[in-house]
C-alpha cells in the first residue's frame, strides 16, 4: 500500500459523516506505519474503543470504512475463531464481529453488515508471518504461497467493502 497522508484518510470514509471523520483519531504509530507490508490501513480508534477504521487502496483511491467494535464479546465460549478476511486462526479473543453502518441513505436507516476480523486489525502483517496469533503455532498450516494468501485476502475484503458500498 502507498503512504496516505491524513487528509487523504479522512476524506475516504464512505459511511459516515464529514465531522465524524474529521473527528477520528489515527493510529499512535501513524508515523511509523510499515506501509510496505500492509495491504490496507486497519486500526481501533485510540480516542473512542469502540470505533475501528479501515481504509482500503483503490484504482479510484482510498476507500474508507468505519465500524463499531462490541462492548462486550461473545466469543469466552468459543476456543478458536478465524478471521474471514484473512483466515488466520486465532484464540477466541484475537477475533472480534465488526459491524459496519451501510453507505448512504441505508446506513442512516441503521443497517449494517458485520465481519469476523483480527481484533488488532493486523491481517497483512499475518498472513506475510510478520506477526504471530495466540494459537498453538502449527495447528493450522496452509499450503498456498504467499501471493495466494494475499490475493485470496484482498477478494475477501473486496466483498466485504463491496456490502458496505453496495456495489
Amino acid at each position: 500500500m502507498e503512504p496516505l497522508s491524513e487528509k487523504q484518510i479522512r476524506s475516504s470514509f464512505v459511511n459516515c459523516t464529514k465531522g465524524e471523520a474529521a473527528r477520528l483519531r489515527l493510529p499512535l504509530d501513524f508515523a511509523e506505519l510499515p506501509w510496505e507490508d500492509l495491504d490496507f490501513l486497519g486500526w481501533v480508534d485510540p480516542g473512542a474503543p469502540l470505533r475501528a477504521h479501515l481504509v482500503l487502496s483503490r484504482a479510484q483511491g482510498p476507500l474508507g470504512i468505519s465500524l463499531r467494535v462490541p462492548s462486550v464479546s461473545r466469543t469466552s465460549a468459543v476456543k478458536s475463531s478465524l478471521c474471514q478476511i484473512c483466515l488466520t486462526g486465532h484464540a477466541s479473543s484475537g477475533v472480534t464481529l465488526l459491524a459496519a453502518p451501510l453507505a448512504g441513505a441505508r446506513g442512516r436507516e441503521g443497517n449494517t453488515v458485520g465481519v469476523y476480523v483480527c481484533a488488532d486489525l493486523a491481517c497483512p502483517l499475518y498472513v506475510r508471518g510478520k506477526r504471530q496469533p495466540k494459537l498453538r503455532p502449527g495447528l493450522y498450516e496452509e499450503s498456498l504461497t504467499l501471493d495466494e494468501r494475499l490475493a485470496r485476502m484482498s477478494g475477501n475484503l473486496d466483498a466485504f467493502a463491496g456490502k458496505v458500498t453496495a456495489t
